[in-house]
């Protein structure tokens, strides 16, 4: 799919300080294709605070590179370590600082809302979400190198699209009995 007038880029991240993942899809209706994902080391950088400044940068670099419209971002998980946590929350912060000042819409999301999205089950684990990207987007195995960071990221601008495809069903369902009731069309027989 070629970006136009009638498409929209989403820019997932997946913030990190050590490791931080990224995915670009172009969507256009109801079909999504990735455009780019990889991830940025931050190894080189001796303080916090450089971290910070370089994934600021990545961020504009990003934006400048896709020209998104939408930053589709992983919410921090509540672990044990404190100060991980408010570091990772330091980098998102930093990162919707920068999509917001571009004009981006900004919408964050859990990594449990990101693994029933794509796989059905939030006790996915990372492979079983990587692979479930490859199939729905059909990336070549090789091109997805398990970057397990990067695919966090595109798994936040999947899970995004599919929201925006369908944010809110207007025929609220009580089980699949009565949703098949209620779509005999779309269900084949």
């Amino acid at each position: 799919m070629v970006a136009n007038k009638d498409s929209h880029i989403i820019l997932g991240i997946d913030p990190g300080t050590t490791v931080m993942g990224y995915g670009v899809l172009c969507y256009q209706g109801n079909k999504a294709e990735l455009v780019d994902l990889g991830c940025v080391q931050f190894k080189d950088c001796k303080t916090h605070y450089q971290k910070l400044q370089k994934v600021l940068e990545v961020i504009q670099t990003l934006i400048n590179r896709f020209q998104p419209e939408e930053l589709a971002i992983e919410s921090p998980f509540y672990g044990k370590n404190v100060q991980s946590m408010l570091k990772l929350g330091r980098a998102q912060g930093v990162a919707i600082a920068v999509a917001m000042r571009a004009g981006l819409t900004v919408d964050e999301y859990s990594p449990l809302k990101i693994k029933m999205a794509i796989t059905g089950s939030g006790a996915s684990s990372k492979e079983q979400v990587a692979d479930m990207l490859r199939r729905f987007l059909k990336i070549p195995l090789e091109e997805l190198n398990l970057k397990l960071d990067a695919t966090d990221a595109l798994a936040a601008a999947y899970c995004h699209f599919l929201q925006k495809k369908n944010p809110i069903s207007d025929k609220p369902y009580k089980n699949w009995k009565d949703f098949i009731a209620k779509n005999e069309v779309r269900v084949k027989k």
